[in-house]
């Protein structure tokens, strides 16, 4: 089990400050260039598909090298990693920008660009969640978690994305040429970080990437809280695979709202994640973290349920609303919880088998929502969501038994049991 790396300490520390500010900073980069990237797509092809394919990539280099991403993290010094990656990301942005300047964009380069970014991207979100225990205490770990989630939250969902219609005004390129500056300033406040000493136990003689990885879907399954929070979070995001890809056609198809309800119900899932984000101490407080996502589960079914029956735009802002904020609740204990269970050795590992294991349903639920949109209306597919988040509650109520072992992946034993 991971307690924290020497010298790690509680937030607002100076490591954590740099390591937050380069993480918002990413974050509102990433906005930018994700809103900028379909406007520019739509200048290329009306076709849908072929926009389609931009977003699609988003997940697929997660399924293929998720990972690999995690063994990767767990072999190097995650700091280098992380500050490396977003340079690289850097060059690569510019480059694109340099070609929209020129006009010599292309659909095919906008593909090749999403895919790559995302694939660089496993290997820095898995060093990112290795690193934070370094950062800071592990009684601090959530703490930390709801205030990176949060200021990330707020940089790419309530500042990015408006600034992009100012920024294109003066130039497709301009975007991108932004996003190249938020990733070079977070690259150097990633290098700035002070070098803590690890935890990290040696590699064994002869170790392979390929048994590492094993190692920590191993991990992963020996843990019955982080198996059965896995297995819950998958079911979830088939189902939001659904809620994503449908949801501009509720709102503007079902309910009529046009884009500005579109944008209005982007607002209010941001804003109840910052919610979210404040109340989650209390709740952890008072419930435990497993229980606490286990009511996250819960209230988020009542609010899809609400979304599909329910023919107004008002109620549909409420209960996004409330979807965010329990949401927000729900990725936080994740992610902490991987943090608070993991060897420190095997956490890139495990975060990476994790997320690997919990992204591959999303594109599953993306086709099923259009499947029950077609077939049964455009409201059906939050009910469609809402059945697959009452399968992962579910799966969740195994996990509430206090004081589930935690397990080594060589060699069977005990190390410790933590409280849920």
């Amino acid at each position: 089990m991971t307690t924290g790396g020497q010298g790690a300490t509680a937030p607002w520390s100076g490591a954590f400050t740099r390591l937050w500010s380069g993480a918002v900073l990413s974050s509102f980069g990433d906005a930018l260039r994700a809103a900028a990237l379909p406007l520019v797509a739509v200048t290329l092809t009306d076709e849908p598909l072929l926009i389609a394919s931009i977003t699609a990539c988003g997940y697929l280099p997660w399924i293929i090298f998720g990972l690999l991403g995690g063994a990767v993290a767990d072999r190097v010094d995650q700091r280098r990693a992380m500050w490396t990656v977003d340079a690289v990301r850097a060059l690569l942005v510019g480059a694109f920008a340099v070609a929209v300047a020129l006009g010599h964009a292309s659909i095919a380069l906008l593909i090749a660009l999403a895919f790559t970014l995302t694939a660089l991207q496993t290997l820095f979100d898995n060093a990112s969640t290795a690193l934070l225990p370094a950062v800071v205490d592990r009684d601090a770990l959530g703490s930390a978690n709801a205030r990176l989630m949060t200021g990330q939250r707020i940089a790419g969902g309530l500042l990015g994305g408006p600034v992009v219609p100012l920024l294109m005004a003066a130039g497709a390129a301009v975007p991108f040429a932004a996003n190249v500056g938020t990733f070079l300033v977070a690259a150097a406040l990633v290098a700035s970080l002070p070098a803590a000493a690890s935890d990290r136990k040696p590699r064994r003689a002869g170790s392979t990437l390929r048994r590492e990885i094993a190692d920590g879907l191993r991990t992963l399954w020996r843990d019955h809280a982080l198996r059965g929070l896995c297995a819950a979070t998958a079911l979830c995001n088939v189902g939001m695979g659904a809620q994503l890809a449908t949801l501009v056609v509720l709102v503007t198809g079902w309910l009529g709202a046009g884009p500005a309800g579109y944008a209005a119900a982007g607002t209010a899932v941001t804003v109840g994640s910052l919610a979210g984000g404040a109340v989650n101490g209390r709740l952890v407080a008072r419930l435990g973290r497993m229980r606490a996502v286990l009511l996250a589960g819960s209230v988020q079914i009542a609010a899809l349920v609400v979304m599909g029956t329910v023919r107004s735009m008002i109620v549909l802002v409420g209960a996004l609303a409330v979807f965010g904020l329990m949401g927000m609740v729900w990725n936080v204990n994740t992610t902490t919880l991987m943090q608070e269970r993991s060897p420190a050795e095997l956490l890139g590992r495990v975060s990476s088998a994790f997320r690997t294991l919990s992204f591959a349903g999303v594109p599953l639920g993306a086709l099923l929502g259009g499947a029950v949109a077609t077939a049964w209306g455009l409201n059906t597919p939050p009910l469609l969501t809402a059945a697959f988040f009452v399968l992962a509650v579910i799966a969740l109520i195994p996990t509430l038994k206090a004081n589930v072992l935690v397990v080594e992946p060589n060699d069977g034993g005990t190390t410790a049991r933590v409280p849920l």
